[in-house]
């Protein structure tokens, strides 16, 4: 029997790429805004970002994710990753 293949993502800080499930997706569309996308099926454009906190503080420095979605990314967002980063190691 054939093993399912899994997609790979890039994260837009070190860009590695890894399987989907290991990133975690930020996502911008009109209804909501900026938000976590943890279950990885939201409408609107995306970014992935490793479990990482040298990656999220690289994000933060440089902008990168305000760029690649083109808007302002609220602060709260910052502190919602930074809290799945600190769980899930």
């Amino acid at each position: 029997m054939k093993s399912k293949k899994m997609p790979l993502r890039k994260c837009i800080s070190c860009g590695d790429k890894k399987n989907k499930k290991d990133l975690i997706r930020v996502v911008k569309n009109k209804e909501e805004g900026v938000i976590l996308d943890l279950t990885g099926k939201k409408n609107g454009r995306g970014a992935y970002i490793c479990n990482d906190l040298e990656c999220l503080n690289s994000i933060k420095k440089t902008k990168k994710l305000s760029k690649v979605l083109g808007c302002e990314i609220p602060e709260e967002i910052f502190e919602e990753l930074t809290n799945i980063i600190l769980k899930k190691s």
